[in-house]
């Protein structure tokens, strides 16, 4: 069982930026496949970024660029660095876990999720 929280959410005007974390209880977070995904109001869940227990990475096409995460092992933590925000990054933003897959960009194969942290980005 992995237990993740996220936190580092908040109001950010277009163009600044937001590192968000993702703390795991339960498990060490390197031996899990790792991914953010974010959901808006009226909207769909949507992939924004994986990191691999390998450390490989995706990104959505929306944010690559300006998105990059991290881990820190020591602190079994994950970060989503989120730069050049714009207004339609707003969302609730979750971290999920996955000890079968070696990385995914599909919501589908994440067993463990956190509750969340809102980000909102003003115009």
């Amino acid at each position: 069982q992995v237990v993740l929280v996220e936190s580092g959410g908040g109001l950010v005007q277009a163009g600044g930026s937001l590192r968000l974390s993702c703390a795991a209880s339960g498990r060490t977070l390197s031996n899990y496949a790792m991914g953010w995904f974010r959901q808006a109001p009226g909207k769909e869940r949507e992939f924004v970024a994986a990191r691999g227990r390998s450390g490989t990475t995706y990104y959505a096409d929306s944010v690559k660029g300006r998105f990059t995460t991290s881990r820190d092992n020591a602190k079994n933590t994950m970060y989503l660095h989120m730069n050049s925000l714009k207004p339609e990054d707003t969302a609730a933003y979750h971290c999920a876990a996955d000890r079968d897959y070696s990385i995914s960009r599909y919501a589908r194969d994440y067993e463990f999720w956190g509750q969340g942290t809102q980000v909102t980005v003003s115009s």
